[in-house]
């Protein structure tokens, strides 16, 4: 990892089609962001990477893809309604609001005033379900993916009858109304997470947190997080969630600090027995001596835009190639956007351009990320897919056509990362780019 500034990733993302400010012909909307087609194209392989993961390669995972609008007592019996606060101040002079734990000096951060008192802030989204506007139609986009995942524990359960241990993943979009959203994509309004809920026997529960603590750092690895930049922080029990018995946070050097990538809880049977409870519904597990017990909880959970961001990080590189500084980003062959470029070495020569589309189309029917490129020399090229972080680029030139009876139907292959170039088949690329 180079040494990379937050303004350099940001103008990087603009630029190339990763991440734009939402809104942003209306002057933006805080804490708001949408990706690009690039952008589009890195979340859905990390999503699949963690899917493929997680959920299809395993024999004790359940999918599912619960609604984002609930029964509002779902938020009242889990501890949202009442807990799920941050600490707000609200200057006394230009009345803007800050969170006490980001504000230093008693003194607001714009103006200089005074900051009144600390108060509790609910950071839910409230919204109205149907004509009516009362308490009765009152609901919540999300604050967490986990709810829809308890509530439809028994549900999974009736419909595959799963051997304890066995675990629920979902993907999906969560809410929260940031008092101060800040640092890009990193703290926002409306998240994407990757979470799983793990039902384990009480007894297992540590053996089951340590299998997972290591799945994570895996997961960290395979999407191409610089391994020594992640760091494991035991949260001490005053600043654990409610619900949580035992928090490890994993936590990445970002370019602004050290700050929470992701996070690992001992859950116990707290969201079971308070959803049974509240709906009245019996929600124990049925084990095969006949005994019912209500199982407790490991919880990896993942944020989406988070694992970007220190992706982005990690593969940012800056070096020197043919004695001119390059810019690229150095992502695996698993997430990368685009998995490789075609050129036709002059775009003007209908005999290159034929040939280039052949091989293009070829390949983009086994590798659907594949991209044409005929704008500029093929040094701008370059430099443009290094900045994108295509792993491989390659050029039909008058060889490919025969023109060296020798070189005929190969191609130049160029490797992003050392740049160098190899003649290669044309009938071996899909290996070589898929290998």
């Amino acid at each position: 990892m180079s040494d990379v500034t937050m303004e350099k990733i940001i103008s990087l993302c603009k630029r190339r089609g990763f991440i734009y400010p939402g809104s942003e012909i209306y002057g933006g909307l805080s804490g708001t962001w949408d990706y690009g087609p690039l952008g589009v194209e890195l979340k859905n392989n990390i999503k699949a990477l963690w899917w493929s993961t997680f959920i299809r390669e395993r024999d004790d995972m359940f999918g599912v893809d619960a609604a984002i609008l609930m029964h509002p007592k779902v938020w009242e019996a889990s501890g949202h309604v009442a807990g799920f606060s941050d600490p707000l101040v609200e200057c006394k002079k230009c009345k803007k609001r800050f969170r006490a734990d980001h504000v230093e000096g008693g003194k607001c951060p714009e103006c200089g005033g005074a900051l009144g008192e600390v108060r509790q802030f609910n950071m839910m989204f409230k919204t109205q379900i149907g004509a009516a506007e009362d308490e009765q139609s009152v609901s919540y986009l999300r604050p967490e993916t986990a709810g829809g995942i308890f509530v439809n524990f028994k549900n999974v359960v009736d419909s595959f009858h799963p051997k304890l241990p066995f675990g629920i993943g979902q993907i999906g979009k969560a809410f929260r109304n940031e008092i101060a959203p800040r640092d890009f994509i990193f703290r926002v309004r409306e998240m994407e997470q990757m979470e799983i809920e793990y039902f384990v026997r009480p007894s297992e529960w540590e053996a089951a947190f340590e299998e997972w603590r290591k799945e994570s750092l895996g997961f960290f690895e395979a999407v191409g997080i610089e391994k020594n930049s992640v760091h494991e922080l035991e949260v001490a029990d005053g600043d654990r969630a409610h619900y949580s018995k035992r928090t490890i946070d994993f936590e990445f050097d970002f370019p602004f600090g050290r700050k929470e990538l992701s996070g690992l809880a001992y859950r116990t049977d707290f969201d079971l027995a308070a959803h049974a409870k509240a709906s009245g519904q019996d929600i124990s597990y049925l084990d095969a001596d006949g005994s019912r017990t209500v199982p407790h909880v490991i919880e990896p959970s993942f944020g989406v835009d988070r694992t970007i961001l220190a992706l982005l990080t990690s593969v940012y590189t800056e070096d020197e190639l043919g004695g001119e500084t390059r810019t690229y980003l150095k992502f695996n062959k698993a997430v990368a956007p685009v998995k490789a470029a075609i050129f036709p070495l002059l775009k003007n020569k209908p005999e290159l351009v034929a040939k280039a589309r052949e091989v293009y189309m070829m390949l983009k029917k086994v590798i659907p990320q594949i991209v044409w490129d005929d704008n500029g020399n093929i040094g701008k090229r370059y430099r443009r897919q290094d900045e994108i972080g295509t792993p491989y680029c390659i050029t039909i030139d008058f060889d490919t056509l025969g023109e060296n009876p020798e070189l005929k139907d190969t191609v130049t292959l160029r490797d992003r990362d050392t740049g160098e170039q190899e003649r290669v088949a044309i009938g071996e690329l899909i290996a070589k780019i898929a290998a």
